[in-house]
């Protein structure tokens, strides 16, 4: 009987892209606990057979049912065809190509990278690798206007925050303002366009950068186009801007047109492929980067967008202004939308869930935990998991920190409920992408779903817990120290699942840090294999301590406790 293993691989992303000139990663998945040694063998698609460079890929860990093994071939040319041989300690092999697995490498055949090409997915703003998010729900923070918001400005320089999102701030009669009436006006109750170009020049002074919400999914039913609509119904010369069932147009008992959601009557969805309506928000979307200076867009419910919108979008901003930001809203699996054509990066719901698995819920332990994160991680590019939200909350959840009491094993969770909390945000701090911050949450805020979780800002400071805000400013500091931690590959070192602990490694080159997390109530001792065989000894970066260093490291966890180790 022939070997037989699982394996899986394509020619296109997130299984083979560029990351840099001439070079193109390639990801193999592979069968989990078969051991196995994986080689690439490539060259240029016109060589001769028999002219392939073996290149042995890296392991990078466990996703489950599957192992990952990575690689990064350099080509002159860019043309590429490769091959995998992929091999156990019996000797037992499997040639795998685009043909699937065979003994030989003729009957695998040769995957095909056609030409690397010089992608949009390279062209990120230069500043996102770097970037600390700060989420503001405007009518919740300092008197809900961006004079308020204005004024808290360097309360946002002190805690380390470099980016400023906001939901949305154009005329609208809710107060969340998703139901826009006036894609061209500050809403009143916030301010103007003069207060808006003050709070972006303002920011600007201090290091921040700032990003709107813009809702192109849908309008709001005071909307001028929906509006002429409800007056005029089939005469209107805006009907086919929205999906209208029949006329005339209904709004109860339920709405005879499509809508956000689930019959949102006031939230009449957007016909984006229509050449008007798209035209339209291309205007809006190039009127505020010109007019107020804005440096991104966070794209409300993007995924229900239609994709071709999405690409122009993409290149006629990214055309003018390419050192823009856009973060599409999709709260599934992202990795679609990321390819290089659409968005820079997307709000990461996906790893919150697992963020709140693991630390909130404690429904998982180190291993699942590590596995998704490596599985997540897989779903998307390089550049794209460099420009992810890393968010624990936002207005659309209930807040971290009430996750974290109404979760947790035993009868202690309302005492752990913070020191799980840290843990999350220490994880957060040290983790690749960009991790966002939903205000409030710095300070001990709690609240369950929409409404709760946007209570307005607690700027008292005997109401506000100011050790965890010591925490978010010590860490965010630490981020912004060390390059390592914000633009260095992710790791697992090791996973302890009885102790419930978790070591993972951030690394650039030589440089290295690894960071343990202790998610349990005991205290206990580690001996560690050294991840940085040159040492000579290890520095606990949170608390300065020396750590001695030899074949093995001597290293004590406090409950709930983590450790920066270089």
């Amino acid at each position: 009987m022939p070997t037989r293993w699982f394996l899986y691989h394509t020619a296109e992303d997130p299984f083979a892209f560029p990351v840099g000139p001439g070079a193109l990663k390639l990801r193999l998945f592979v069968q989990n606990g078969r051991q196995l040694t994986c080689t690439v063998i490539h060259s240029d698609r016109y060589d001769s057979p028999g002219c392939e460079i073996p290149l042995l890929m890296e392991r990078v860990g466990s996703a489950g049912a599957y192992e990952i093994y990575e690689a990064i071939l350099y080509t002159e040319t860019g043309k590429c065809r490769y091959m995998f041989h992929v091999q156990n300690s019996a000797g037992e092999y499997l040639w795998y190509g685009e043909r699937g697995t065979a003994e030989s490498r003729e009957r695998a055949g040769s995957f095909q990278y056609a030409y690397l090409h010089r992608p949009e997915a390279l062209k990120l703003p230069s500043w996102t690798s770097d970037a600390v998010v700060y989420q503001i729900y405007p009518s919740s923070y300092n008197g809900g206007t961006l004079k308020g918001i204005c004024d808290k400005i360097p309360y946002l320089e002190q805690l380390g925050v470099t980016v400023m999102y906001m939901t949305p701030i154009f005329e609208s009669p809710s107060e969340h303002k998703y139901n826009t009436s006036d894609y061209y006006r500050v809403d009143p109750a916030f301010g103007d366009t003069e207060g808006l170009k003050a709070l972006v020049d303002q920011a600007h002074r201090h290091g921040i950068r700032v990003l709107l919400d813009a809702v192109f999914n849908h309008a709001g039913d005071t909307f001028f186009a929906f509006k002429d609509v409800l007056e005029k119904g089939e005469a209107s010369k805006y009907k086919d801007w929205f999906f209208i069932r029949s006329f005339p147009v209904t709004q109860s008992p339920s709405p005879n047109y499509e809508t956000f959601a689930k019959a949102e009557a006031h939230m009449p969805k957007l016909n984006m492929e229509h050449p008007e309506v798209a035209d339209y928000m291309m205007g809006v979307a190039k009127h505020w980067v010109r007019e107020a200076g804005i440096d991104g867009w966070r794209l409300d419910v993007a995924n229900e967008v239609s994709p071709i919108f999405w690409t122009r979008f993409r290149r006629e901003l990214k055309a003018e202004f390419p050192e823009l930001l856009l973060i599409g809203e999709v709260m599934h699996d992202s990795g679609p939308w990321l390819r290089g054509d659409q968005f820079d990066g997307g709000m990461n719901y996906i790893l919150r869930d697992a963020v709140l698995e693991f630390f909130a819920e404690q429904s998982i332990g180190p291993v699942r935990f590590s596995e998704q994160l490596l599985h997540l991680e897989a779903l998307c590019n390089d550049q794209a998991n460099t420009a992810m939200f890393q968010l624990l909350g936002s207005h659309d959840t209930l807040r971290f920190l009430t996750a974290c009491k109404l979760g947790g094993r035993g009868w202690d969770r309302e005492n752990t409920a913070l020191p799980r909390m840290r843990l999350a945000v220490f994880f957060q701090m040290t983790y690749i992408g960009m991790p966002m911050i939903y205000y409030g949450d710095e300070v001990g805020m709690e609240g369950a779903t929409d409404p709760h979780c946007r209570k307005p800002m607690l700027w008292q400071e005997e109401q506000q817990n100011t050790a965890l805000h010591g925490w978010y400013t010590k860490l965010i500091a630490l981020r912004k120290e060390h390059e390592v931690l914000r633009q260095g590959s992710f790791r697992p070192w090791f996973t302890d699942e009885a102790r419930n602990v978790l070591g993972y490694v951030r690394s650039s080159g030589q440089n290295k840090i690894g960071l343990i997390i202790n998610n349990s109530p005991n205290s206990y001792q580690l001996e560690l294999s050294p991840f940085r065989p040159d040492a000579d000894k290890l520095t606990d970066l949170l608390t300065g301590e020396t750590l001695r260093s030899g074949n093995r490291v001597l290293v004590e966890v406090a409950p709930f406790g983590c450790l920066m180790l270089q």
